[in-house]
């Protein structure tokens, strides 16, 4: 029989194997798994997204005046900067219930955030529809102001948190956020000309301008942080969402509300899956579009899982629900719905899922193969920074 190199070299090195003692073998084997895991954390670590802390000049926005001017950079009012600041107060004496601390108050029903980057062409025909619709149904931001401000009739959650005005407190008014996210064309140029040629009373669009480019998701985020309303909404600056469906959502918001006046609602192009605006979309986009939705069925939680449009730019939020999602945000690209979305979940926030009108609209900044790899990328690294404690709600 002839000489074997390969089985001698494996009888020796199982036969090696097996004379290391137990308890060495299993210390060995824990320290493999534990290296491996912390590896693991670490590389989640360096790959999670941190958003960048907004610039000085990023806290302010321009209006039009009562003389059809555009104002000098005005101190741009932050709820998330007075919630937090008694409540970080508070834990730093190792109280951590949040009983009686509360989001400001409301001034005006609605507020519009509007994500912008250069939107110079497309903005004019999204603020159009947008304006028309607010004014018909909400009034102008000044014949809102003086009910706004008064905090009388509003309940308290059983945590002490603020809820909305009961039904019985009457707000009217809106406003609307044109975050220009770094944009090098004439987007912030083009929605104050708006305000001014439509004649809008001051302070109803505020231009917030990001010097540096966020992404949506950051966009978003950041004009957010310094509505008024008690009713959210942002949209697409492109127009793609009906906008008269907005009245739909905000029912479907009130329906869904919790004691503390909490909820989240949706709009879905799901219902158009088989129209001719999809049918039309070439094999490739539709097959992305098909495995994204699956990403998402296996990776996000439950209740985000069974939303089956996450990607539509067209999505409400109650005040009240507004601490538990915005200032734990880290997501600051195109996957930025599906973390808001999963903070709801995490908070047991109600969520709505709302059908609405919505049409394709040419321009459009998507570069449907590598932002959609890079979309799953995103919604890997989310899901994994949220379930191995890289990010945490504190």
């Amino acid at each position: 029989m002839g000489f074997d190199p390969l089985a001698e070299t494996s009888n020796g090195f199982f036969g090696g194997f097996q004379r290391v003692p137990l308890p060495l073998l299993l210390l060995f084997m824990l320290t493999t798994i534990f290296g491996g895991a912390v590896m693991f954390y670490l590389a989640i670590f360096i790959a999670a997204p941190i958003p960048r802390k907004p610039l000085p000049s990023e806290k302010s926005y321009r209006t039009i005046d009562l003389n059809g001017n555009v104002t000098d950079a005005q101190p741009l009012p932050s709820w998330q900067d007075s919630f937090h600041t008694p409540r970080e107060a508070a834990q730093r004496k190792g109280d951590f219930s949040n009983q009686g601390i509360d989001i400001e108050g409301a001034e005006i029903f609605l507020s519009l955030v509007v994500p912008a980057y250069n939107e110079r062409d497309r903005l004019n025909g999204m603020l159009e529809e947008a304006v028309d619709y607010l004014q018909q149904h909400y009034g102008d931001s000044l014949n809102g102001a003086s009910a706004q401000r008064t905090t009388q009739g509003r309940r308290k959650a059983p945590n002490g948190s603020a809820a909305s005005p009961p039904s019985n407190v009457i707000l009217k008014g809106w406003e609307a956020l044109i975050v220009s996210d770094g944009s090098t064309d004439k987007t912030a140029e083009t929605a104050l000309a708006f305000a001014r040629d439509h004649h809008l009373p001051s302070e109803t669009i505020r231009v917030i301008l990001l010097r540096e480019n966020r992404g949506k998701g950051g966009a978003v985020t950041h004009g957010m942080r310094h509505v008024r309303g008690r009713y959210v909404i942002f949209a697409d600056a492109d127009g793609a969402s009906k906008f008269e469906d907005l009245g739909k959502l905000i029912k479907a918001c009130q329906e869904i509300e919790d004691a503390e006046g909490r909820g989240v609602a949706v709009g879905s192009r799901a219902h158009l899956v088989g129209s001719e605006a999809v049918v039309k979309r070439s094999f490739l986009r539709n097959l992305l579009m098909h495995s994204f939705h699956l990403l998402l069925r296996l990776l996000t939680p439950p209740a985000t899982a069974a939303i089956k449009d996450t990607q539509c730019g067209f999505k409400l939020f109650s005040r009240p629900s507004l601490p538990y999602i915005i200032p734990y945000m880290h997501s600051e690209g195109w996957i930025f719905d599906v973390e808001m979305l999963m903070l709801a979940e995490l908070a047991n926030i109600p969520v709505a899922e709302v059908p609405i009108g919505w049409k394709e609209v040419k321009g459009s900044k998507l570069n449907v193969v590598w932002d959609s790899l890079g979309m799953a990328f995103g919604l890997a690294i989310l899901r994994a920074a949220w379930a191995f404690g890289v990010y945490r709600r504190s």
